[in-house]
This record gives structure tokens, C-alpha cells and sequence, in this order.
């Protein structure tokens, strides 16, 4: 007995069924016509999109979903088609696969581990499936799974026991650091006490803070990897089956850490700029790291023709700062302007020099400095009003985390690239990006970081060094260590208690900013979720 299965590893709209619909019959129409498929295997979800969060409460739209189920089944025949759809019964919704045949649909699951940690929320939408769900095709017997079912204990090996010899898995996974290899390794053991092959399909896009890498693969039933999909690419595949096992085909390599990550965040910012209708982005340059970063990112994201950068220099700008900002924008082709912002900066410290009872030339406290970084703020948001263009903030993880930010300052912009990415990271991607070819200046990344809005300002002068910074930072926030397990694994008492105070004051801030794309275990947004107003905490300053 031979199968023929096309794998859909595909990028979907959230809210938009009718253009998800178009997507679906299209891949469909080709792995019938061009691939020769007997049946096709989309992701979770993928008539409506994932996540579509409170879409999912409004009636019209499920009952739109549901139409669109329907007409799926009369627009293709000649192929099976397995899709996810938010299911409505008339009374319960499902986070339901459909398998369609001919017109009819020959089998329902509805899908019984429903995740509610981290990024996701299911529970506060769905209903439990109870069944397992086996039909056959074409004298196979094939079992449906999705998503989270299969991460639980005994779940492949219950398919199995009912009489499943194929397994699907439908999928909405989120990348995060070392994810796909993990995905591989859950299933694999699981494969231990249940020989089946199992059919792993992700989908693949950005869709706000999240990214979906795809990695899809085919699992024999010895653990044995006989396909993979490039990971955050859509690609359309065909798997051929002998017997129920699977025909070695292509397997594509496993993504380093680096060349993931950094694949991700081009991603990420390729799919909100263009899933939200800007023209290109915009960054302000500042010659520092992280701006040098999200420069390169945007112009592989989005070439160089759809990005733009603007230096910003005030009087405590260094002349290699303005220098290394036009050698990476001229390395990579993109056009810059210069807008000087000390008239602005004038401008507004005379204006306020009363009410703050601060003649302008008083020293530089913070009140100062945050005037110059809001001054960056309204041109930028100006030029991106004016444009069209989303406005890009080089903000890293480290600094939101400890509040080494200016609300409504170099905090204003629409997307936050860097927001997951720790000041160790943003260094080491920023190395990966010169290995391919050399765009950053070397000085770039040997000086000390600075946010030049105080004469001969650094970093640490303000906060411990980043290696000691992020190393506590990924203890409290990541792995949610308490403060005595932190100093006990050898840091300093001092610092780890500066570091968490500025922490926990400083979620405010947090609660402000853009949104940014979500790269680690615990992301601030959707991942971490503190209240603002809390017990204990140190005196917030609003900065």
C-alpha cells in the first residue's frame, strides 16, 4: 500500500479567513495537481490563524470559519485535506482538525490539552476534546493530534493502542531558543513504547511578538528523522509512504543558535511591518550596537530600499559615533539623513527652566537627559507619521529589564526588535552578522556602550557589567530564581539586590513599550505578566 502526503508548512493571516481560504485551496490544487498528494496536512488553526486571541469570542467570525470549512469541502476535491478550525457546535467552541473528502468530512478530532501558561491562553477559549480521533484512508490507518497533545505523557502511545500506524500533528509552535531540536526529542521518546510514524507539521510567519519557524518533519517509527523543512521558510513537501513507512527524503540542517535567532527577528520584523501595511521602516542611529543590529536586520528583513536611518546627534555625540552609524548605513545601502536635535533640546529646556526651576545650563541630571532622548522621540514619530513607515526601537532585553530606558524617548517607536534579545546576545548576533559579510565597524563592537546624554556617560557607571548583569537578569526572569539562590550561585548580595529592585520598579516602563518579538523561555509581555502596583517594592520615578 502506498500514501502520498504533502506537508503545508505555511504562513496564515489572524482574522483574515477569506485570504487563510485562498491560501488553503491553492497549496491544496497544487499538491493534488503538481505533487501528486493524496492528502495534505495544514497547521493548527489554520482557517482563522494562531493566535486569534479575543477573535475567537466574536460570533460572527467563528460562524465565518466555520462557512469556510464548508466551503473548502466544495471548492476541492481529488485530495484529502486535514486543516484546523476554531470548531462551533452551537454551543461549545473546539480547537478542532477537520479531515475533508470528496465534499464531506470524513473525520473530526477536537484537541484535549489545551495550554494556558506562558503565551498562550487556550482554556480561556476552548473546550476539551475527550476522543481520540483514528479514521482510515486509502487502507491506512491514521491518528490526529494537535499541537500540545503530543508534549504529554502516553498521548502517541494511546493513538497507538486505539490503532493508529500514522500519526499527524498539527501544529502552531512558537520558536524559541533550541526549540526544534526539542520538539524532536519529546516525540521521540515517546516513540519508545509506541512504534508509529508520526507527521509534524508547524506553520511558519510572525504574528506580533510571536514567531513561528516551521521545522516540519516526518519521524519513522525508530526516532528517526526522514524528513525536515527549512525552518522559518514556507515549503510545500511531498512524503511518500510504503507500507505505513516513510521514504527517506530531504532533511534540512538544524539552525545553530545564532543563525536561528537571528532568523527569527528578520522574521519577525518582515511579517508586522507587512502584515500591518507600512511602507519600510525607519531606526535612529546612534553608532551604538544596537542600533547597528537593527539596522542589519531591518535592511535583511526588508532591503535596503524599504529602510531608513536618521542620525540624531546632540552635543554629547561623539564624532565616531556619527561615523560609524554612516559606515554601517553605507555598508549596507541605506539612505540617512542628519537632524541635529540640540534646537530642540534648547528649545525645551527654556521652556520648562521655570517650572522645573533648572536654569538651562544647570548640570546634567536625568530630567535632562530624558529631555534629549524625547526630543529623539517626537522627530522620529513625526517622520514615521509622515511616512508610513514603522518605526523601529534598538532597546535590548538587559536595559527593559532594569529600566535603563527613557519613556517617550528612545522608548517610542511601533516595534521592538531587540525587546527578548539580551546585551550579550545583541553582541554575539551582531559578530554572526559580520561573519556573513562586514558591516558593523570593528570599534562598534569593542567600545563601551553608552547612551551619550551626559558627558563621557557609560553604561556602567549606571549598571553592573553586562555579563554580570545578564546573568543575574536570566536567573530572576527567565528561570524565576529567588534572590538567596541567585547570591548562592556566587554573586555579589549587593548587586543581585540592585538588579532585582531595578527589576521590580521598573514594570511600568515595561507595560508601555512596543511589542517585540519573543526569542526566550520568558519574554515581558504575553510570557511575563507582573502588575505595575505591588507590595514591597521600592519607590518607582516615572523616567
Amino acid at each position: 500500500m502506498t500514501l502520498t502526503l504533502a506537508l503545508a508548512q505555511t504562513r496564515f493571516y489572524v482574522g483574515n479567513i477569506s485570504a487563510n481560504l485562498t491560501t488553503i485551496i491553492e497549496a491544496a490544487c497544487h499538491a493534488r495537481d503538481v505533487l501528486g498528494a493524496d492528502l495534505i496536512v495544514f497547521p493548527e488553526l489554520t482557517i482563522l490563524g494562531y493566535p486569534a486571541e479575543d477573535l475567537l469570542f466574536r460570533q460572527n467570525i467563528i460562524d465565518a470559519a466555520n462557512n469556510a470549512l464548508y466551503s473548502l469541502a466544495e471548492q476541492v476535491l481529488g485530495i484529502a485535506i486535514v486543516v484546523g478550525y476554531p470548531e462551533y457546535d452551537g454551543h461549545t467552541l473546539y480547537n478542532s482538525a477537520a479531515v475533508i473528502h470528496q465534499g464531506a468530512m470524513i473525520a473530526n478530532y477536537r484537541k484535549r490539552a489545551l495550554p494556558n501558561y506562558g503565551v498562550f491562553d487556550e482554556q480561556r477559549y476552548f473546550s476539551t476534546g475527550t476522543q481520540p480521533c483514528i479514521f482510515e484512508f486509502n487502507g491506512h490507518f491514521i491518528g490526529l493530534t494537535i499541537c500540545e497533545d503530543i508534549w504529554q505523557a502516553g498521548m502517541i502511545n494511546e493513538n497507538y493502542q486505539a490503532g493508529a500506524e500514522l500519526l499527524i500533528s498539527l501544529n502552531a509552535s512558537p520558536f524559541t531558543r533550541g526549540k526544534s531540536q526539542e520538539r524532536e526529542n519529546i516525540i521521540r521518546q515517546q516513540l519508545n513504547t509506541a512504534p508509529l510514524t508520526v507527521i509534524y507539521v508547524n506553520q511558519v510567519g510572525g504574528q506580533d511578538e510571536l514567531i513561528f519557524d516551521g521545522a516540519s518533519f516526518v519521524m519513522n517509527q525508530h526516532g528517526e528523522i526522514v524528513f525536515r523543512a527549512h525552518e522559518f521558510t514556507e515549503q510545500l513537501s511531498r512524503i511518500d509512504f510504503i507500507n505505513d513507512a516513510p521514504v527517506p527524503s530531504s532533511i534540512a540542517p538544524v539552525l545553530n543558535d545564532l543563525s536561528s535567532c537571528y532568523a527569527a527577528l528578520c522574521l519577525g520584523i518582515k511579517d508586522y511591518v507587512h502584515k500591518n501595511g507600512f511602507h519600510g521602516a525607519l531606526i535612529g542611529l546612534s553608532g551604538g550596537i544596537d542600533s547597528a543590529l537593527v539596522l542589519a536586520l531591518a535592511v535583511d528583513a526588508l532591503g535596503a530600499e524599504h529602510v531608513h536611518g536618521y542620525l540624531l546627534p546632540s552635543r554629547y555625540t561623539h564624532t565616531m559615533s556619527n561615523e560609524d552609524a554612516l559606515a554601517e548605513a553605507q555598508a549596507l545601502g541605506v539612505y540617512t539623513d542628519s537632524i541635529p536635535i540640540e534646537p530642540a533640546v534648547t528649545a525645551f529646556t527654556e521652556l520648562l527652566a521655570k517650572v522645573l526651576e533648572t536654569p538651562s545650563n544647570t548640570a546634567h541630571d536625568v530630567t535632562a537627559q530624558n529631555i534629549q532622548a524625547r526630543c529623539r522621540g517626537i522627530i522620529l514619530m513625526a517622520i514615521s507619521n509622515k511616512q508610513g513607515k514603522l518605526l523601529l526601537t534598538t532597546g535590548n532585553k538587559s536595559e527593559m529589564s532594569v529600566g535603563y530606558a527613557t519613556l517617550y524617548g528612545d522608548m517610542a517607536g511601533g516595534f521592538a526588535p531587540l525587546k527578548d534579545v539580551p546585551k550579550l546576545l545583541v553582541y554575539a548576533l551582531a559578530k554572526y552578522r559580520n561573519q556573513i559579510n562586514p558591516i558593523i565597524p570593528e570599534r562598534v563592537l569593542m567600545r563601551p556602550p553608552s547612551a551619550e546624554l551626559a558627558p563621557d556617560q557609560k553604561d556602567e557607571d549606571s549598571l553592573p557589567p553586562y555579563p554580570i548583569l545578564d546573568a543575574i537578569l536570566e536567573r530572576y526572569i527567565e528561570h524565576e530564581e529567588a534572590i538567596d539562590t541567585i547570591i548562592n550561585a556566587g554573586f555579589d548580595a549587593d548587586t543581585v539586590q540592585h538588579v532585582v529592585n531595578l527589576v521590580n520598579k521598573n514594570e511600568h516602563k515595561r507595560r508601555q513599550s512596543p511589542p517585540g518579538i519573543k526569542i526566550t523561555r520568558k519574554a515581558f509581555g504575553r510570557d511575563r505578566r507582573y502588575p505595575i502596583s505591588s507590595g514591597g517594592r521600592p519607590l518607582k520615578t516615572v523616567q
